[in-house]
C-alpha cells in the first residue's frame, strides 16, 4: 500500500494569503497598513486597520495606532486613561464575529461543519451561491488555500460589490472571486462544468438550481444546502434524489457555558431558578494526602449566547455515472 503524505504549510493555517516579502503568523510584528481585531471583551470586538497617524477612541480612552506599531499580534495596549485592549491577528473565525451582517450569516458551529462534510482541502475549487456577507466564503478561501479557488455568486449587485471590498480589505481576494448572479434562475456559469470539488447554496428556492449544480461537480464531487425551513429541505432532498446519493440533513445547535466558583443558591437565572445549573463539589487535597470536599461548588451554566436553531445543512454526494 502506497502511503502519500500531505505537508501544509503552517502559514497558510491563517485567514491571509501570503507572498515572500510580507508572511503573517500569530508571532508577526504590527505594520502600518495592516488589519487587527481589537479585543474589548468576548462580545464585543471590531476590525481596524492601522495606520500611522489613527486613533481609536472607546469607553476605555484614546489608543494611538502609532503605539501599536510594532507589537506582536496578541498585544495587550493602554489607551492614555490606562484602559486596555488586546490586538489580535485577524483569523476566519473572528472575521466571522466582526464583518458588517449585510444579511443572515453562518457562525462556526455551521461553518466548521460545512468545510468537513464538503471535503474541502488544498486546492479544492468551491462554488457558492449566495455569497450575503462573506461569513462563510472567508473559510472556504482560507480551507482551499494556497492554490484553489472560491467562486461565489449573489444575484444582489451591491452586495456582491461589498464582499468583494471585503475580500480585497483582508487579503482574500487572489483566493476569491465574486459574480452577480441569478444562479436560481441562470445556474453556475458553463465554464465550470465538470470541475467544482464542492458546491454550497444558501438560496430561498435552492431546489432549482440543484440541476446546475450535478452538471458543476465532479464525479463523487459534494454538495451542501443550506435553509432556515425544512419544508426547503424536504423539496430540496426530492429534487436531489435522481442525480445525489448520500443524502443527510443536520441541524447543528451550539450551546456555550459560563463556568464559576460558587454556591448554587447564588446563582440564579432571571426567573430566579437554576435548571440551566451543572455542578460538582470542588475537591481539596488535605496535608495528610486525602481529599475533601469543600463548601464551594464549581458551576456551569448556559450564557446568553447560546445560539438555538439558525437552519438546516443538506449535504449530497453526486452519483457515479461509470
Amino acid at each position: 500500500m502506497q502511503i502519500t503524505s500531505l505537508r501544509i504549510d503552517l502559514k497558510y493555517l491563517t485567514m491571509f494569503p501570503f507572498d515572500s516579502a510580507k508572511k503573517l503568523s500569530f508571532s508577526r510584528c504590527i505594520s502600518d497598513g495592516d488589519l487587527v481585531i481589537v479585543y474589548e471583551k468576548h462580545d464585543n470586538m471590531k476590525a481596524v486597520k492601522v495606520s500611522e497617524s489613527g486613533i481609536l477612541q472607546n469607553r476605555f480612552g484614546v489608543f494611538k495606532h502609532s503605539d501599536w506599531i510594532g507589537k506582536p499580534f496578541g498585544s495587550k495596549v493602554f489607551s492614555n486613561k490606562g484602559g486596555f485592549v488586546y490586538l489580535l491577528a485577524p483569523t476566519a473565525e473572528l472575521w466571522t464575529l466582526v464583518l458588517s451582517h449585510r444579511t443572515q450569516i453562518l457562525y462556526v458551529a455551521d461553518i466548521s461543519f460545512v468545510v468537513m462534510y464538503l471535503e474541502i482541502v488544498p486546492g479544492c475549487l468551491v462554488l457558492e451561491s449566495g455569497t450575503g456577507s462573506g461569513s462563510l466564503t472567508t473559510s472556504l478561501a482560507r480551507a482551499i488555500a494556497p492554490n484553489g479557488h472560491v467562486y461565489t455568486f449573489d444575484f444582489h449587485e451591491q452586495r456582491a460589490d461589498s464582499a468583494r471590498d471585503d475580500f480585497e480589505r483582508t487579503g482574500l481576494s487572489s483566493l476569491v472571486t465574486v459574480g452577480v448572479r441569478d444562479i436560481q434562475g441562470e445556474g453556475f456559469p458553463d465554464e465550470f462544468l465538470g470541475r467544482a470539488d464542492s458546491v454550497f447554496l444558501d438560496l430561498p428556492q435552492p431546489w432549482l438550481a440543484i440541476p446546475s449544480v450535478s452538471k458543476m461537480l465532479k464525479q463523487d464531487g459534494v454538495m451542501c444546502s443550506f435553509s432556515p425551513c425544512i419544508e426547503q429541505v424536504q423539496r430540496s432532498c426530492e429534487t436531489l434524489r435522481s442525480d445525489f446519493t448520500d443524502i443527510k440533513t443536520f441541524e447543528v445547535l451550539l450551546h456555550t457555558y459560563e463556568v464559576r466558583e460558587g454556591n448554587l443558591w447564588s446563582w440564579q437565572d432571571n426567573e430566579g431558578g437554576s435548571m440551566s445549573l451543572k455542578s460538582c463539589k470542588k475537591r481539596q487535597r488535605s496535608t495528610n494526602g486525602l481529599e475533601n470536599a469543600s463548601s464551594l461548588t464549581i458551576m456551569a451554566k448556559r450564557n446568553g449566547e447560546s445560539r438555538g436553531h439558525t437552519g438546516y445543512l443538506t449535504f449530497a454526494r453526486l452519483k457515479c455515472t461509470v
